[in-house]
């Protein structure tokens, strides 16, 4: 172990607070049979993390990769925003080896905040002009947080105008029966919605008698009330 890692993991422990690692491990839903099921946390919050991520930013892929096998929620959460820093400024060599590693090691990116903070980053960005089948495996995965990486990831293709994806992922995850996919997938859909409204909704006339709730509720939050109430009762 570097000076650096030794000096962060002992920072790292100096900061925490086991109050507020409690809470955390129950808005996390850490309990037997839960999604969250067996993780620990430090009781660190993201504000701070974020601050030793610009100050960490130098570590190496190694000492990162390291810190993202860490048990603690909050190493892997800080190690994945050291890694999409480090995307951010890296020529094309180095975003190609932070992509590898990512995908290599989605067995650590494993609740949903740590999804939400990276895929789109990372993944997304990367993918942008490259083939993007990687997210079509990733969507049949039987692992969950590998199927919400492959919906996530393509916020960054929506951020450009492009849906394509999106709207396939969305559609290979309707019938999915974890509700954090639902509200992930929904949100998706929202987002292109924001962005093109009749692209949406074409989307929706066509599958929305049969999306869970959930996912169908997240859709059309932003819509005029009226239009609402006709998805929900099935007016279309």
């Amino acid at each position: 172990m570097t000076m650096d890692l030794a000096q962060l993991q002992k920072t790292l422990r100096h900061l925490e607070d086991p109050e507020t690692a409690l809470f955390l491990q129950s808005f996390f839903k850490t309990g037997p049979g839960e999604y969250g099921d067996g993780d620990v946390f430090r009781g660190i919050r993201v504000p701070l993390l974020r601050k030793l991520a610009k100050e960490y930013q130098h570590l190496t892929l190694a000492e990162t990769k390291r810190l993202l096998h860490s048990a603690y929620h909050e190493d892997r959460l800080l190690a994945l925003f050291i890694l999409a820093r480090a995307y951010l400024s890296g020529d094309n060599r180095l975003r190609e080896r932070i992509f590898n590693l990512y995908i290599n090691n989605t067995q650590f990116i494993n609740n949903w905040d740590l999804v939400d903070t990276s895929a789109p980053q990372i993944v997304g960005f990367y993918l942008w002009d490259k083939d993007r089948n990687v997210l079509y495996r990733l969507a049949r995965s039987r692992h969950i947080w590998e199927r919400r990486i492959s919906i996530m990831a393509t916020f960054n293709f929506l951020k450009r105008d492009e849906y394509t994806d999106t709207l396939k992922i969305a559609a290979l995850l309707l019938s999915d029966s974890e509700d954090l996919i639902h509200k992930a997938v929904g949100w998706m859909l929202r987002e292109v919605g924001n962005r093109n409204r009749e692209v949406e909704e074409k989307f929706l006339r066509k599958h929305y008698e049969r999306m869970p709730r959930v996912m169908l509720r997240y859709a059309i939050e932003k819509f005029p009330e009226p239009r609402r109430q006709q998805y929900l009762k099935g007016e279309i």
